[in-house]
């Protein structure tokens, strides 16, 4: 299916969005601004400029080469859509990171390894590929970032092989898991990208509060790029013009993953720095907690294979869109409640150990309210329960 080129954007934003680039990209621009200290604006500029300007391109190259999510009884679009979004958002953030030209061992590794979680995850979108080989190179990518001492340290030194083994485990389930969670979310126009941004945001707070400049200038890459590409994938009134793809799902999962193990969010307090990244992925991470007991529970799923084989509709977005009435009013509530939860992860800069932990448990509640409101609300759906029983005596 050809499709011709088409920036589906007014040309009076497009325009000038391809003149900041050129200019960006002009080697005394970013001398300039990099001498002035203001090497952060420069690579936000640039990744969002980058990312805008490349999806309506992507977009057309999705068609050429028939990359296209067809309508489908488990889908909400209703017409066969582009999948190389990702890209867009690949580019923009590596090319903004490169041309940055401060680099680390660490955060080469990062990129080669979030570069094959992108490239196995793209050839899925031309043709599916079995969820277990994608598995096995997202756990793969993984042990690469880890052998380059990008690793979780929950358990101290001290204790051994044991801290070794245990802190190496806890790190592929934390990487593997926000990687897949993030794609789960892939599921209504703006939110994974939405989410990308924002959690991005978050990061790059925490990052510049603790001084760690360099993980602050990857977090705002990040962000601008998924907020270059959110215009086409969140539209008002219209449905999206292109998706991210399990590429582009993907790659914002594992690369915010892998920054949330590289930081070091407290200085003195371990369980502040574990608290920090557990609140800005709170959403998630409550996800795909919930979903595996409820698939589990409800006999689902019963082995690991069909775990991660299984496609169903019972994402937290699902059940919130047959909440608040729309996949719109959906995505910008888990806005809201992803932002809600960053916030709080702002405030840990001087908190002590008791702070975080009431805020753990803040997050919790947050939850645990939110599962019940759609719970009832969906038996009284289902015209069961006492909240349907209340509505037909009145």
């Amino acid at each position: 299916m050809k499709q011709k080129f088409e920036t589906r954007m007014p040309l009076y934003l497009f325009v000038p969005a391809v003149i900041l680039a050129a200019v960006l990209l002009f080697p005394p621009t970013r001398r300039l601004l990099l001498n002035i200290g203001q090497r952060w604006l420069y690579i936000t500029t640039l990744a969002f400029a980058l990312s805008f300007c490349l999806t309506p391109f992507f977009r057309c190259l999705a068609f050429r080469w028939n990359a296209l999510d067809m309508p489908a009884s488990r889908k909400i679009h209703q017409e066969p859509t582009p999948l190389l979004g990702g890209a867009a958002v690949f580019v923009g953030f590596v090319a903004s990171i490169l041309i940055n030209g401060i680099f680390t061992m660490r955060l080469l590794a990062i990129l080669g390894a979030s570069a094959l979680v992108f490239g196995v995850s793209l050839m899925d979108d031309f043709k599916e590929m079995p969820a277990g080989l994608k598995l096995i190179v997202q756990i793969l990518s993984t042990v690469i970032v880890m052998c380059f001492g990008v690793v979780l340290r929950v358990l101290p030194n001290t204790l051994g092989p044991l801290a070794l083994i245990a802190n190496a485990f806890l790190t592929v389930l934390w990487i593997v898991g926000i990687t897949n969670a993030m794609n789960f979310f892939d599921g209504m126009d703006g939110l994974a990208t939405g989410l990308g941004m924002i959690l991005s945001f978050f990061l790059a707070v925490v990052a510049f509060q603790t001084d760690q400049a360099f993980l602050g200038w990857i977090s705002v890459s990040m962000m601008s790029s998924c907020l270059g590409f959110l215009p086409y994938n969140f539209r008002v009134r219209k449905k999206a013009s292109i998706f991210l793809g399990d590429g582009g799902s993907t790659f914002i999962g594992f690369l915010l993953a892998c920054v949330a193990v590289y930081g070091d969010w407290s200085e003195s307090n371990p369980i502040v720095a574990l608290t920090s990244p557990l609140l800005i992925f709170w959403v998630l991470i409550f996800d795909m907690i919930h979903i595996t007991v409820d698939r589990i529970l409800k006999g689902k799923v019963l082995t690991f294979k069909q775990w991660i084989d299984y496609v169903g509709k019972d994402h937290l977005h699902h059940r919130i869109a047959d909440v608040v009435g729309g996949p719109g009013k959906a995505v910008l509530f888990i806005y809201l409640l992803t932002i809600t939860l960053g916030a709080s992860a702002v405030v840990l800069r001087n908190a002590r150990t008791i702070d975080a932990l009431i805020l753990l448990f803040q997050a919790l509640i947050i939850v645990v309210l939110v599962t019940i409101l759609e719970r009832r609300a969906h038996c009284a759906e289902n015209g069961s329960g006492p909240l349907e029983a209340s509505i037909k005596k009145t």
